[in-house]
């Protein structure tokens, strides 16, 4: 008598990602290509001569402060939705896009000290370079702020909980996101100016 052995695998798990996790990072990728593109052509020109050099506005310097912050209380929003804490988590989203909208008018701000100092988005390339990074990074984070209004609704609506985290989740992927970026753009223009 022959008995014959099979050997069966199981079936593998298929690598999965949620569909909006996926799309969000999709996202990312392209927006951090976009600003690598643009560091790199901004060394080339830089390279080529005929670049004044000047100083950072000193608001940038306290519109860094302000989105760390920002960042720190969208964690913890984050952190208090998993505890279900409804409370802490429509205050700390409400925080973030205050301190969202406050960054994006110390930008504006430090655009106007650029302009005092005769530093222009039409002229020489290094203050072009300056408005078109610094702009860039304010229209992604005029979005942001739109995503933490839609975040904040959903809170009021308790449709944010520990069962139901993706959107906050999303959220605060993106808003890091804005916030690494910013940190990188701030100390590639120090450092290369």
């Amino acid at each position: 008598m022959t008995s014959e052995f099979r050997i069966v695998e199981e079936p593998k798990q298929p690598l999965a990602m949620n569909a909006k996790k996926f799309a969000m990072w999709l996202f990312l990728v392209s927006v951090g290509m976009l600003f690598a593109a643009f560091s790199s052509a901004y060394i080339v020109r830089q390279a080529e001569g005929n670049w004044v050099d000047f100083s950072l506005p000193s608001l940038f310097y306290y519109t860094t402060a302000i989105i760390v912050l920002s960042g720190i209380s969208m964690q913890w929003a984050y952190f208090a939705a998993k505890k279900d804490e409804f409370g802490k988590v429509k205050t700390l989203v409400g925080i973030t896009a205050v301190l969202g909208i406050a960054f994006l008018v110390g930008q504006v701000i430090g655009w106007r000290q650029l302009t005092e100092s005769s530093i222009y988005l039409v002229g020489n390339p290094s203050g072009s370079f300056v408005y078109i990074l610094t702009g860039l990074h304010g229209a992604h984070l005029i979005g942001g702020i739109v995503f933490l209004i839609i975040v904040l609704i959903s809170a009021f609506q308790m449709k944010i909980h520990s069962k139901n985290l993706l959107q906050i989740e999303l959220c605060v992927t993106y808003w890091h996101f804005l916030g690494g970026l910013w940190i990188y753009l701030f100390v590639f223009l120090i450092l290369n100016r």
